[in-house]
């Protein structure tokens, strides 16, 4: 319970000190600005993300396709970084899949009303990443987008980049 603290707290500073110091000395974020910290945010989810997949797939014997994989990011991976499975998993079995979690763990320290819907998208870079790290280490390259309607509700859209 104090390690998903720990990690909640840590991610909000991490998102406010990158966004904060973009901003020194501005009245506002542009686009440019703010494309520049979720790339930031990206990149050390990304890390993060190829990091946590190489220990969790050392034992692992390998997997047979795409959808074993994905299957695995839902349910052994999302559990060691989230602390709870993903709700529902879909595919149009053309390389998009989309997670759902009905309770993402870093949005639920936010308000559940529309009040910081438009902040959200700040604190859902990083674990864009993560998802995009571990995929990669996997050998699967891949655009990872999340989007929230209702919190703390959230949807990933992974697209598998066919080489």
């Amino acid at each position: 319970m104090a390690d998903e603290v720990l990690f909640e707290f840590l991610h909000m500073e991490i998102v406010s000190h990158i966004y904060k110091e973009q901003q020194s000395g501005k009245a506002e974020l542009d686009n440019k600005d703010r494309a520049v910290c979720v790339s930031v945010l990206e990149g050390m989810g990304f890390r993060v993300g190829q990091g946590i997949i190489e220990r969790l797939t050392r034992d692992t014997p390998s997997f047979k396709d795409e959808l074993d994989i994905m299957k695995f990011i839902c349910k052994d991976f999302w559990t060691k970084v989230f602390r709870r499975q993903i709700d529902n998993l879909r595919t149009n079995h053309q390389g998009t899949y989309v997670l759902q979690d009905n309770k993402f763990t870093l949005l639920t320290q936010l308000s559940n009303g529309k009040q910081y819907l438009d902040q959200a998208p700040r604190y859902l870079a990083f674990s864009c990443g993560v998802v995009r790290g571990a995929l990669s280490n996997l050998g699967m390259e891949s655009v990872v987008t999340a989007e929230v309607s209702i919190m703390p509700s959230c949807k990933f859209q992974v697209v598998i980049q066919k080489l």
